[in-house]
């Protein structure tokens, strides 16, 4: 085996996937406050457990910086805060939502362009899933934190969207999420002093399948399918597979919420 070839293939794959993940999530900014419930939901957890003070702050995979405008208001004109994303769309929809409320940087996760032990807290939600290296981005949280800082994370785990893989006969198209025990070990390699994951499942209803989509699509999530054009008739297949799932309160979409709690 070629070494060096190898080495360079899988630098030019994950050039190509953060690639195709910042534009699908430029693509999506627009809409993506709009159709976001489900993040916003789930952020809210994350907003439960705030510490009461905070100097310097980063939001890590801010999107269109909604939570990051919200922080900045929580924790007051004494406290900094960065917004980070790795799609320019993004942080254009940011400033021309909330202007200089935050330091808005485009960058990748598992490269943090910032000086190390930086922030007492990075808070993120629902971001580190789109990271390929789980472990990178870790040590790279725990880098820029202050000895005693802490990071809020939410994340994603196995389970999440399989209503949409089985309606569409494709469950291997979607993300592949990683476990509880995946991001334990990933934290305690990277050195955080305190380890602390919790799982919960969230879910959400949906009049219909073009609903459904429009949730996904609109907050980037159709980078995760294979780029095959639809047609009428898969669209058809899909409605029928996904009716069998329907609830009194609409089409089911499930996700497995992972929450790190780690501390510096």
């Amino acid at each position: 085996m070629n070494t060096a070839s190898t080495a360079t293939e899988r630098t030019d794959h994950a050039a190509d996937w953060h690639a195709r993940v910042a534009h699908a999530f430029s693509r999506a900014a627009p809409n993506y406050a709009r159709r976001a419930k489900a993040q916003r939901a789930m952020a809210e957890r994350l907003l439960e457990r705030l510490p009461r003070h905070a100097d310097n702050l980063l939001d890590l995979g801010c999107g269109p910086g909604d939570l990051t405008a919200e922080l900045a208001q929580y924790y007051g004109e004494n406290c900094t805060v960065s917004g980070l994303d790795l799609a320019p769309g993004m942080l254009a929809e940011a400033r021309k939502r909330h202007g200089e409320s935050a330091i808005w940087l485009c960058a990748d996760a598992a490269d943090l362009p910032l000086p190390s032990a930086r922030f007492d807290l990075v808070v993120s939600n629902l971001a580190i899933q789109w990271c390929p290296d789980l472990d990178r981005v870790l040590n790279e949280i725990r880098r820029v934190l202050r000895p005693g800082g802490r990071a809020l994370i939410n994340t994603l785990g196995p389970g999440t969207l399989d209503e949409i893989g089985q309606a569409w006969g494709r469950p291997t198209a979607l993300l592949e999420f990683r476990d509880a025990d995946h991001h334990r070990r990933s934290a305690h390699g990277a050195g955080f002093r305190r380890v602390e994951v919790s799982a919960h499942t969230e879910r959400f209803h949906y009049p219909d399948l073009s609903a459904v989509m429009a949730s996904i699509k609109g907050v980037g999530a159709q980078v995760a399918r294979a780029g095959a054009r639809l047609s009428r008739a898969d669209m058809a297949r899909a409605t029928r597979r996904y009716e069998h799932l329907r609830t009194d309160a609409g089409l089911p979409v499930s996700y497995h919420l992972l929450s790190l709690d780690l501390e510096r």
